[in-house]
């Protein structure tokens, strides 16, 4: 087979094949191949959140889910989208940070609006993937203890700020009173 047929049946195949996912709410088809529009097999969903999406809210730290600034959630879960590959979320809900306003009023998440009134955040870098990591927390245990909701933050690390702020915050949702 020549080079020039390989190269095309592997465009055809390259083409036919797309991975589905929902980001905040919306139905995004990506096709999966080599082209600069396209998400490689390799690309991780972090990549394709800010390179391919836009979706600069997600941050990248390290690159290898030790610092959490990359959590996103999928299906309501939290995961480290550094870590993840996007061929692997075909079908999946995902949340980012930006995700978690108000589709209707675009007002800011109660979780959001509370880190703001307890300055839990000072440079903002790492803060998405702590509210990210605390939402999880929400979703699954409304009202969690503090302890609860220290270890569910023990994997999100900030240089910047003490995480009594960032527990006050937190507390301040679960406790009804953003």
């Amino acid at each position: 087979m020549s080079d020039i047929t390989v190269r095309e049946k592997n465009k055809k195949i390259s083409q036919a094949k797309r991975v589905t996912l929902i980001i905040n709410g919306e139905q995004r088809n990506l096709e999966i191949g080599h082209l600069p529009h396209q998400v490689e097999t390799t690309h991780t969903l972090l990549h394709t959140l800010r390179e391919t999406l836009g979706l600069t809210g997600t941050k990248l730290t390290c690159d290898n889910g030790a610092c959490g600034s990359c959590t996103v959630l999928m299906d309501g879960k939290a995961i480290l989208s550094c870590m993840t590959l996007t061929v692997e979320c075909g079908g999946k809900d995902i949340t980012t940070i930006e995700g978690l306003k108000d589709r209707d009023t675009g007002a800011l998440d109660p979780l959001q609006q509370s880190f703001i009134d307890h300055t839990a955040f000072q440079c903002g870098f790492c803060t998405p993937g702590i509210i990210m990591s605390a939402k999880a927390l929400l979703n699954e245990n409304s009202t969690p203890t503090e302890v609860q909701v220290k270890e569910a933050l023990s994997g999100n690390f900030c240089r910047c700020i003490s995480h009594y702020q960032v527990v006050r915050a937190v507390m301040a949702v679960s406790e009804g009173g953003a």
